[in-house]
């Protein structure tokens, strides 16, 4: 999987943005998702004694308050080896069953790739 001419240049533009959020704000994950416009939404995880938000949940909540409908691919970078069902299912909620959530290590590898 981590041939990088086999994955869509969309999705790798994805990848990298979040990797790169990830890199500039120092923190465990970073997350991007484009919406069904092709627009995309950037975040890192988020973690506060208030507020702990995965950068995935956090990008799509950035998508869904810019006025976001569906959702065509996530991608999250991340040393965990899987993404939390928690955080699939607000992929399959506003992007629907099947949507493509890819996981990539920290260089950009991508590790994973998995339908919510």
């Amino acid at each position: 999987m981590s041939d990088a001419a086999a994955i869509d240049p969309e999705d790798r533009k994805i990848i990298t943005l979040a990797r790169s959020v990830r890199a500039r704000n120092g923190v465990p994950e970073g997350a991007a998702v484009r919406d069904e416009t092709g627009r995309t939404y950037v975040a890192g995880s988020v973690d506060l004694a208030s507020l702990k938000l995965s950068a995935l949940r956090t990008a799509i909540a950035m998508a869904v308050a810019s006025g976001a409908k569906s959702l065509e691919a996530a991608a999250v970078v991340s040393d965990a080896d899987s993404v939390p069902e928690e955080d699939q299912a607000v992929v399959r909620e506003l992007g629907g069953q099947g949507t493509p959530i890819l996981l990539a290590s920290g260089d950009g590898t991508l590790r994973a790739r998995l339908d919510a």
